[in-house]
């Protein structure tokens, strides 16, 4: 692994230095082009006052699509096994006429 980099980010007009791989450095700056977006759109929205709980408003907001996003992941993967498996069930049953 590379010596970390300083990275420096823009985030909701404050500048952060944040040490970091240089082979994660694409990675920490998408995230943290989508926290900013996240948090201007909270902040745009009116409803949340103060840096602080805009943070937090985000940080929620992303964890809960995070979580939420995997979940419906685990559903799709378990429907897609269960057509596998099913498939291979025919399968086996028209070559077991086949041979017959």
């Amino acid at each position: 692994m590379s010596e970390p980099q300083t990275v420096i980010l823009h985030i909701l007009d404050k500048e952060y230095r944040v040490s970091c791989p240089p082979e994660e450095r694409s990675n920490l700056e998408q995230a943290a082009r989508h926290l900013d977006q996240t948090m201007r759109d909270i902040r745009n929205s009116g409803k949340v006052i103060g840096v602080e709980r805009i943070a937090v408003m985000a940080a929620l907001n992303i964890s809960h699509d995070m979580l939420t996003g995997g979940r419906q992941k685990d559903v799709e993967l378990n429907s897609q096994q269960q057509q596998i498996t099913d498939l291979v069930s025919r399968l086996d049953q028209a070559l077991a006429r086949h041979q017959a």
